[in-house]
């Protein structure tokens, strides 16, 4: 007999109330999901992850073969309606297209997607991705392709930064109705502060590493987000859209269950 069997049965006795059994149950659910995975030898796909995060696991592309990537993400498409890989290179993702039909390469993001059945937007409300500058697209991008694969709407509100502050001031109204705003600069990195001193929406930041020789590769756009002045700002690491964009989405998720 299974253990399900015998919380059954002693539920069936009289002698475990429903409540018990339900949590015994929910532990036990836990506990089997943990050891699932699918073994592919040099991956071990950790097919559970929604079920427990809300989101499938997602494939970081840099550092893998094509083969590789191809084989993982054609068993993702197995285990989910929705695969997201990013960082991929437009050699790797030709091989994942001829693979598996229905992927889409998005080639400003370096991310590639692969729907069941098209995507929804099954959240209410947006999130605005806000970006300083055409340089830093890339990351914002990558951000805004993780938002929407999590099914919200997102506004893009791009080019505007600091240099050109009134370019930000025509976009405010777009900007404040989000429910969350991710905030994508490089160089000196003082857009994130000069959004968060206008919203009352939390902002997540998002250094690039985009900038001349004393921007030290972000660090510096980094740092000056760390040290921001404007409350309500967090920050991620530097040129990480992906990490701003699932906390976005996570963040809008939750917003639209409580409305």
């Amino acid at each position: 007999m299974t253990t399900l069997e015998q919380l059954l049965k002693l539920l069936k006795e009289g002698s475990l109330d429903v409540e018990e059994a339900a949590r015994r149950i929910a532990e036990l659910t836990e506990a089997e999901a943990a050891g699932k995975v699918d073994d592919l030898g040099f991956a071990q796909l950790d097919v559970e992850r929604e079920r427990r995060t809300g989101f499938p696991e997602v494939i970081y592309g840099e550092g893998k073969t094509k083969e590789q990537l191809t084989a993982i993400f054609q068993r993702l498409t197995g285990h989910s309606d929705r695969v997201l890989a990013t960082r991929v290179d437009a050699e790797k993702a030709e091989a994942v297209l001829a693979a598996v039909p229905g992927s889409t390469y998005h080639a400003a993001a370096r991310a590639l997607t692969w729907f069941k059945k098209p995507i929804l937007k099954v959240h209410e409300g947006y999130v605005a991705v806000v970006c300083a500058g055409t340089s830093d697209l890339p990351v914002a991008e990558e951000a805004a392709i993780t938002i929407e694969c999590m099914g919200s709407h997102v506004e893009k509100v791009y080019d505007v930064g600091v240099a050109g502050i009134h370019r930000l001031f025509r976009r405010l109204p777009v900007i404040r109705g989000a429910n969350v705003i991710v905030v994508v600069a490089g160089m000196e990195g003082a857009l994130a502060s000069v959004v968060g001193g206008l919203v009352d929406k939390p902002v997540i930041a998002v250094p690039t590493s985009i900038g001349y020789g004393a921007s030290f590769q972000g660090v510096s756009a980094l740092l000056t987000m760390l040290n921001s002045c404007a409350t309500g700002v967090t920050v991620v690491n530097i040129d990480n859209g992906f990490g701003a964009g699932y906390s976005a989405g996570m963040i809008n998720k939750n917003m639209s269950k409580r409305s």
